[in-house]
């Protein structure tokens, strides 16, 4: 069962060759003290939520408590009624760990949830939010359809980000195109900026105003030349024969349809006519029952497939690893890119044999499915940011 929170994690690997492309600056610290435009162009965000009576924030997916004055962990975790052990290792500190005023700490599980005996849909949606992330860093671009995305307004869900070992705050704030003094005021890091391995950042979300509604003005109607002065007549208008000749005569039935069967062009040979999306078919990544179909209006962008753990996971299609993400639970999630533009993700599996970068083949394991109550697959098929109907491109 997927009941992991909507967070996006890029492995240090993915992080690394990104910032070996181009002109990419992982830390912002080294561009001196220049004038720079770099600040200027992040979006300006939103300030955090402020939290409840028990220091806690609440979004549809996830909670994290802000540290009060002299609060260390097992003190916030009494004081929201949770287990300092369970908080504390949740966080990669210990329960003994000081925090700062505002400083924020993830929750491993909703405190105010109710059982209602149906299963969670977060990790659908989450999954979602991965492939979004993975595959707008893959193609250097920004996420802009779902609410996982930095560029969404203040009111929605902001990503999570588990550190890496040799992440900085700057490196972070550059990956999700956010100010990195937004970023310390929403997780309250201190006057460094240091962050630690294993801890997990809020990435704050977008302050957009209101678009305007600008209404476009009408031209003024302009008077036609043809219409006449007050007080004139109108102009006579000359029949049609007086300028130009009349039509020949129709020819015969039969002869009109001999010129139209020599004018119609020869029939193309469709089987040499294959569009470029049905050029490329996929398979099957496992085989088994559909589960969860492809649902977009109920954040099912894929559809899962029953397969029972270890069963191996092939690629649908030849192409290239786009990227490998994880969650907090360090469940991979793998996106692959194909020749003919989209990208097919797996998520639910473990046990990788194929790294970012690696090119793969048609039916080549790429990992196995893990283990679940029940265990699946999750397989979606992209174009770009879009989901599609994984079943109108698999045979």
């Amino acid at each position: 069962m997927l009941n992991h929170r909507r967070i996006l994690l890029l492995c240090s690997a993915a992080t690394l060759a990104l910032g070996a492309c181009g002109d990419f600056d992982l830390d912002m610290r080294n561009s001196g003290n220049g004038f720079s435009t770099a600040e200027a162009a992040r979006q300006a965000t939103a300030s955090r939520p402020r939290p409840d009576d028990r220091g806690i924030i609440s979004y549809p997916d996830y909670q994290v408590a802000v540290a009060r004055a002299g609060d260390t962990v097992a003190s916030v975790a009494q004081r929201i009624g949770m287990s300092e052990s369970e908080l504390a290792r949740f966080n990669a500190l210990t329960p003994e760990t000081s925090l700062r005023a505002g400083e924020v700490v993830a929750l491993p599980r909703n405190l105010d949830a109710q059982d209602t005996g149906g299963q969670s849909r977060s990790g659908e949606i989450e999954i979602s939010s991965l492939a979004d992330s993975a595959i707008s860093r893959a193609e250097g671009t920004t996420p802009t359809r779902t609410p996982s995305a930095a560029t969404q307004p203040a009111d929605q869900q902001p990503l999570q980000h588990r550190v890496q070992r040799g992440e900085t705050a700057f490196q972070i704030a550059r990956l999700y195109n956010v100010a990195p003094r937004a970023l310390a005021d929403w997780n309250g890091l201190d006057p460094e900026m240091r962050v630690r391995e294993g801890q997990v950042l809020l990435i704050p979300v977008a302050d957009q105003p209101a678009p305007e509604r600008r209404s476009e003005p009408q031209a003024a109607a302009q008077p036609s030349e043809d219409v006449a002065a007050p007080g004139t007549g109108s102009a006579t208008p000359l029949p049609p024969s007086a300028s130009a000749p009349l039509p020949e005569p129709a020819p015969p039935a039969r002869e009109a349809e001999e010129a139209a069967e020599e004018a119609r062009p020869p029939s193309p040979a469709m089987e040499q006519e294959r569009t470029e999306s049905a050029a490329t078919r996929f398979v099957m990544p496992v085989e088994g029952r559909i589960i969860r179909a492809y649902s977009p209006s109920r954040n099912e962008h894929g559809i899962g497939i029953a397969a029972s753990s270890g069963t191996a996971v092939r690629a649908a299609a030849a192409g290239r690893v786009a990227a490998i993400t994880e969650d907090t639970n360090k469940v991979p999630v793998v996106v692959i890119q194909h020749e003919n533009g989209l990208l097919s993700v797996y998520a639910q599996l473990e046990n990788l044999t194929v790294s970012r970068g690696a090119s793969v083949t048609q039916g080549q394991t790429i990992g196995r499915v893990r283990a679940g109550d029940p265990s699946f697959l999750h397989f979606e098929i992209r174009d770009g940011l879009n989901s599609v109907d994984p079943m109108r491109h698999l045979q």
